[in-house]
């Protein structure tokens, strides 16, 4: 069974944090950069999945491209783990100035009305998009609404016959159920015996190697079937294993220690995996199916995660304008790249172009798009604040001196 199904993330942002030397709370630059990489990824992988050999998308084109195919294949095994890593770690950092009562009320907010909102605001345009590209008539968007609301068992996914469908969005749907569900695991983990037991994993991480196999915790998945867009049991554990690498500084130490072998192990093997499923169109069979499936779906991700995690804190520790600008945007944006995708997707398969041309103006009209709607309404308008998990804007504080009023905007905090 194929585990890597890849649609895609953005965490909802928490102001991640790491104890500094003084023993205050200091941001973890490098989760955000991670993060906001992942997100800006989307938008190629999701723009190339129109012109990809393999998978259906809700917009098509009839022009293939074994150049962006192979790019789709390279990131789906570990863009979507890393994502949910990220989420995990992020939790340790929320739940480090939060009660679990008020981390779950906060999850509601940030995930369960944006899921609620999108579902039946920013994504039935992908569906509807996808039942007129693939030849359906359905008449106006309004007027077919109601199909939307069907699921229909011929296409689960929605791309191509105008029913039900999570879209990217699938995402959100589980990273709710994981924060409530794994709340008194997480919890747990924080205080007694589940302090005891980070130790003790903590101390094995400290061995040679050791930090490379935590990756077959997830092996699980290779029995679980999908659910709902994506493997449970590779998704739910791998937020576990975020939530744990970053409770404790021997498990970063390893990490520093271990990130070259999991670069060649991860990143630079997957070249080969992704050059090998775009080549090969027949596949494996029998046990060195199996095996391959194992190591592609379960290390693979593994490996991806630990350098990622390793380069990261090497590399991504500095902040400045962009970090501060782009981390609270990266959610919103995530909300609604896909949807301005397949929109642009529809318009530019039209145009006589070649695939080159219409890929980057997809790609770059998708990014502008996103990043004017945040701009412009997003950002400003406190009820769409709420609609996409965002908390609301603070008002002016008015300072006054003797000799001016000076109207200074209260800072904006993403917690």
């Amino acid at each position: 069974m194929r585990i890597r199904k890849h649609t895609d993330i953005a965490t909802p942002l928490v102001r991640d944090r790491a104890v500094g030397p003084s023993g205050v709370m200091t941001r973890r630059n490098d989760i955000d950069w991670l993060r906001i990489i992942a997100v800006l990824l989307l938008f190629p992988y999701h723009t190339a999945r129109i012109f990809n050999l393999d998978e259906e998308f809700y917009v098509k084109s009839a022009s293939l491209s074994k150049a962006l195919s192979f790019f789709v294949e390279y990131l789906g095994p570990w863009h979507m783990p890393l994502l949910f890593f990220l989420a995990g770690a992020s939790t340790w950092f929320a739940l480090s100035h939060r009660s679990g009562a008020r981390y779950a009320g906060e999850r509601f907010k940030r995930l369960a009305i944006p899921f609620i909102f999108g579902l039946f605001v920013i994504v039935p345009p992908q569906s509807y998009l996808g039942l007129l590209s693939h030849g359906g008539a359905p008449g106006s968007f309004f007027g077919w609404f109601p199909n939307f609301l069907h699921l229909n068992d011929a296409d689960p996914d929605g791309y191509f016959l105008g029913g039900l469908t999570f879209g990217h969005l699938w995402f959100i749907f589980h990273l709710f159920l994981y924060s409530v569900i794994l709340l008194p695991i997480v919890l747990f983990l924080r205080r007694g015996a589940g302090r005891r037991l980070v130790d003790l994993l903590a101390r094995l991480a400290t061995k040679p190697v050791v930090i490379l196999l935590f990756g077959a915790l997830t092996l699980p998945a290779t029995v679980v079937p999908d659910f709902a867009g994506g493997n449970i049991a590779l998704l739910s554990i791998t937020f576990l294993l975020g939530y744990l690498l970053v409770s404790d500084v021997r498990f970063e130490r390893a990490v520093d220690r271990h990130k070259l072998a999991a670069l060649i192990l991860g990143p630079v093997a997957c070249l080969a995996v992704a050059y090998f499923d775009v080549k090969n169109s027949t596949g494996l069979s029998g046990w060195t199916a199996d095996v391959y499936e194992t190591y592609v779906g379960i290390f693979v991700p593994w490996f991806c995660i630990v350098a990622s995690l390793g380069y990261g804190r090497r590399f991504l520790r500095r902040g400045g304008a962009f970090l501060k600008h782009a981390s609270p945007a990266s959610y919103p944006v995530y909300l609604l790249h896909q949807t301005v995708i397949v929109a642009l997707g529809f318009v530019v398969l039209k145009w006589q172009v070649g695939v080159a041309l219409q890929f980057a103006l997809i790609l770059a009209g998708s990014l502008m798009g996103c990043a004017l709607v945040y701009e412009l309404v997003v950002k400003r308008l406190n009820v769409v604040r709420f609609l996409f998990g965002m908390p609301a804007r603070k008002k002016s504080v008015q300072v006054v001196s003797s000799q001016e009023r000076v109207v200074r905007p209260a800072p904006e905090t993403v917690s």
